[in-house]
């Protein structure tokens, strides 16, 4: 009887079971099935376990990590999320991190989508950590400058688009700032003209019940105005790299476009 010319080795068999983290036996079986062509063995391996991959999308994901790229004028951020901590933290997690957020600059500015190229990606992860992995949400922005920032965790990040020239470093800054001042807005013209309304009479009611006049008491609205800017809006906060400024002061006459905070799960 002829038996069938053995064409890959075990070497072959390791690298595909690094490459999906199936079992030996499952990889043997997969190279035998397609000849040891190392590419046909995978996918191979992803159409049999994609229904067991199918059935974790119940499961929670309370876990994962956000990515930025940015490449010239244009830039982008995505959270993808998985079950535990340990994979979030995984080199192959953080590397398809990267990947999905650089396939997405490829797409129109705005909210982002789950591409099948990016889908193949991120179940490359799913096949290897059996585990609910997914894309949660993304948004592509372009046009000016942008500067990012994502925390050593990688649980929350920051990405800044302005108009006008400022370094890197202090773009870098403003979106360090973001991450732990949770701005509201840009400035005034961001805050709901209800809200400040809602400040502004609350202050006015509080100084005159307190035995304040007209006058007095719009001055003191005036300040519960200004004090809620300075604390919420990104231009009038105190600059956490240097508190004797506003963020404002370190633009050099730039104006900033827009802004995106992700923290995870949020």
């Amino acid at each position: 009887m002829e038996t069938q010319e053995v064409s890959f080795t075990a070497k072959d068999v390791m690298t595909l079971r690094q490459k999906t983290g199936m079992g030996m036996m499952e990889c043997k079986k997969a190279l035998t099935e397609n000849n040891g062509d190392m590419e046909a063995a995978v996918n191979w391996l992803r159409e049999r376990a994609k229904g067991k991959m199918d059935e974790r999308t119940e499961r929670a994901t309370g876990e994962g990590r956000v990515g930025i790229a940015i490449d010239g004028s244009s830039a982008a951020i995505v959270e993808i999320l998985t079950e535990t901590d340990f994979t979030a933290k995984n080199d192959d997690f953080v590397a398809m991190t990267d990947d999905v957020v650089k396939m997405a600059l490829s797409q129109p500015a705005g909210e982002l989508s789950a591409t099948d190229d990016i889908l193949k990606r991120i179940d490359d992860v799913r096949l290897t950590t059996k585990e609910n992995v997914n894309f949660k949400r993304g948004m592509k922005l372009e046009g000016g400058s942008f500067g990012a920032y994502v925390h050593h965790d990688g649980k929350r990040a920051a990405l800044v688009q302005v108009d006008g020239n400022v370094d890197a470093e202090t773009l870098k800054g403003i979106c360090q700032h973001i991450v732990f001042h949770d701005p509201q807005g840009i400035d005034e013209n961001d805050v709901p003209a209800a809200e400040l309304d809602r400040i502004r009479s609350e202050a006015i009611e509080e100084a005159k019940a307190n035995g304040k006049n007209d006058e007095i008491a719009g001055k003191i609205a005036d300040g519960k105005v200004r004090k809620f800017l300075e604390e919420n809006t990104l231009v009038n906060q105190k600059y956490i790299l240097d508190e004797t400024k506003q963020v404002k002061d370190v633009l050099g006459g730039a104006k900033i476009k827009k802004f995106l905070r992700y923290t995870l799960g949020a």
